[in-house]
């Protein structure tokens, strides 16, 4: 009797330590199930129907990734300007984000304060960016052109916002502003952890502050510089608040979708004006965001593979 109470004890203390678990978990993979997995495979449900969201779906299979590669030049241009203004920016915002961390690591007084200017871009509203670079970048009253006239650079203000050739590098600047504040905190973080005698050794070898940097700075920094090369070209490929807001949230700038002659129309917001915007095909909006899905998913299937072989020649 006595071995049998045992067995029942430790079977419903097994039972216990089990269900809570349970319980306590649930509640995520709910949440998990209806707000991120259902849209996803809804979605691609409806990328093979002609769908405007009210009326009944029409099944017409993979015609609407036809489209997409073949017929639609909006979103073969809005994959070349998104490519564009991530080439243009994000590399000078990593570099930046590298230099001005060896500088702040170096830094003895002020080192927080240099910290949180240099971070507060990266937390600003994306609206008021918006606004305040549609205003500095004003064709006659921006600050920007008066300075640069100030300077003889130029003898008239530039169109920047009405320029094909212009808008784009604006967008870019934004990118650059807002995102090398971010790529300092991720490489701080990276410095403070490089043991303090490795620059004391270069230091007793007579090595300055440049070959330091560059001799071993840069290379123990490997593996946060793929992260973050990583991660920049998959928020690149979901580029929208800046472009966006830039053109359509204010009344100084041009109020076509993707700027002057599309320039800045990004994969995100092509797939906005195809769904919601100009027209409501919901269907074929679905297809376009699988596609971005699948590239981001190569990407960061790629960066991963790319990642795990650095940390191996590392060690």
């Amino acid at each position: 009797m006595t071995g049998q109470r045992k067995k029942t004890s430790m079977g419903s203390t097994r039972k216990f330590t089990v269900f809570w678990p349970i319980i306590f978990i649930s509640p995520f993979v709910i949440c998990f199930l209806l707000f991120n997995i259902y849209p996803i495979l809804y979605t691609f449900f409806a990328s093979f129907h002609k769908w405007d969201g009210i009326s009944q779906k029409v099944f017409i299979g993979i015609d609407n990734y036809k489209t997409i590669w073949i017929e639609d030049k909006n979103f073969r241009k809005s994959v070349f300007c998104t490519v564009r203004i991530i080439l243009c920016a994000f590399p000078i915002a990593i570099l930046l984000g590298m230099v001005l961390a060896a500088f702040l690591s170096n830094l003895k007084k002020g080192r927080q304060v240099a910290q949180t200017i240099n971070f507060l871009p990266y937390i600003t509203t994306p609206v008021a960016i918006g606004l305040i670079f549609s205003f500095l970048f004003d064709w006659s009253s921006g600050i920007v052109n008066k300075i640069l006239m100030a300077l003889g650079i130029i003898d008239e203000g530039l169109n920047w916002l009405g320029d094909a050739k212009l808008a784009y590098l604006v967008v870019a600047f934004m990118i650059i502003w807002k995102s090398s504040g971010y790529f300092m905190a991720i490489y701080l973080a990276g410095i403070t952890s490089i043991s303090e005698d490795i620059f004391e050794a270069a230091k007793v070898d007579g090595a300055n502050a440049f070959v330091t940097f560059w001799k071993i700075t840069v290379p123990l920094l490997k593996p946060i510089t793929i992260f973050v090369v990583i991660t920049s070209l998959i928020s690149g490929l979901q580029l929208f608040d800046e472009p966006s807001l830039l053109f359509t949230g204010s009344g100084t700038g041009s109020r076509v979708v993707g700027g002057p002659e599309r320039s800045c129309l990004s994969i995100v917001w092509n797939f906005y004006d195809v769904s919601f915007q100009t027209t409501s095909r919901l269907g074929y909006g679905s297809a376009i965001a699988i596609t971005l899905f699948i590239i981001i998913v190569i990407f960061a299937m790629f960066g991963m593979r790319f990642m795990q072989g650095a940390s191996e020649e590392d060690l």
